[in-house]
């Protein structure tokens, strides 16, 4: 069993990234299974289940993902707003390896997923970022966006001016960047735009994006959030992480209900530019989009590589079940 204090000591950001790189490479060649989420609401929030599983190597892996979804609890009961489990097991024979703390898990490979689609769909010369939504993920968005590109100025926005003002001073402390809080037209000037808030409703819409833009819509992650106009998504060439899951919960769900596309507008998934199978940006000028949910998949690549790591250094508590 590893905390998510574990968890943070024994995995460093970069290993994240280069995680989920193999693990997009090895579900295209036919060695990793993902399929789709599972999800429900209750009461003041919601859950969502995530499967996956890598097959190759030494130790073939699977892992499940339980996660709770309660936005109201950092106000009503001084709690995370999402929490859960990774279940992790052998692939080939069922035993159970290890059950882990998903928040530290969750927040990095999400941000992994950004930082690899930033190196393939944002701009080389791309200097000018706004991540919009100053919660953790705005945190680790930056530091995804961070690790893709030579950034030499952020522009914060969130609907709490105060949250967007104290992620700014963090990170710009952190990443030696100037770093501001701005109101959403800071859209308007940037090469990397990031939403990662929990709206209900669209806002970034298509008079904030400029030509050249490259988009990761990270915060639709279940099928009433939105954050990207329908009529801006129409615009953009698309990536998506699960083209499946994309369109039951990502802003793809939108656009589709609007009818401003169809699934054939999509130009690729995540694993097919990664792997090489389709081409990422081809035009300076063009806007670039990343449909980011969360996949199984890059939590049994996190949660494997933690795993290895945990019996390496003798990390966490050993239980008999």
């Amino acid at each position: 069993m590893l905390s998510r204090a574990e968890i943070a000591r024994l995995m460093p950001y970069a290993d994240y990234v280069d995680a989920l790189d193999a693990a997009l490479r090895a579900a295209e060649s036919g060695a990793a299974l993902a399929p789709p989420a599972a999800a429900f609401h209750v009461p003041g929030g919601g859950y969502h289940a995530k499967a996956a599983a890598l097959l190759s190597g030494d130790l073939p892996v699977m892992a499940i993902k339980l996660n709770g979804n309660y936005p109201g609890n950092p106000a009503k009961h001084k709690l995370p707003t999402v929490q859960g489990i990774i279940y992790l097991a052998d692939a080939t024979n069922g035993r159970p390896l290890a059950l882990m703390d998903s928040i530290e898990v969750t927040i990095n490979r999400t941000g992994a997923a950004t930082t690899l689609a930033a190196r393939h769909l944002a701009r080389p010369d791309s200097r000018i970022a706004t991540i919009c939504g100053a919660g953790v993920q705005g945190r680790i968005q930056l530091t995804a966006i961070a690790a893709a590109a030579k950034l030499e100025r952020v522009h914060v926005w969130d609907i709490d001016r105060a949250a967007s003002e104290r992620l700014a001073a963090e990170m710009a402390a952190r990443l030696e960047l100037p770093v501001a809080a701005s109101g959403l037209d800071a859209a308007r000037e940037s090469d990397i735009v990031v939403t990662c808030s929990s709206a209900r409703q669209p806002f970034l819409t298509p008079d904030l994006v400029r030509p050249g833009t490259f988009i990761a819509a990270v915060g639709a992650d279940n099928d009433d959030k939105s954050e990207i106009a329908p009529a801006l998504y129409a615009r953009a060439q698309v990536t998506v992480d699960s083209l499946e899951q994309c369109a039951e919960i990502g802003d793809l769900h939108h656009a589709l209900a609007a009818k401003a596309v169809t699934r054939d507008h999509v130009h690729a998934t995540l694993g097919e530019v990664v792997s090489g199978k389709k081409p990422g940006r081809t035009d300076p000028r063009a806007i670039t989009l990343f449909d980011s949910t969360g996949m199984g998949l890059q939590d049994v690549a996190a949660a494997a590589a933690i795993y290895r790591r945990a019996c390496m250094q003798n990390a966490g508590t050993r239980l008999v079940l």
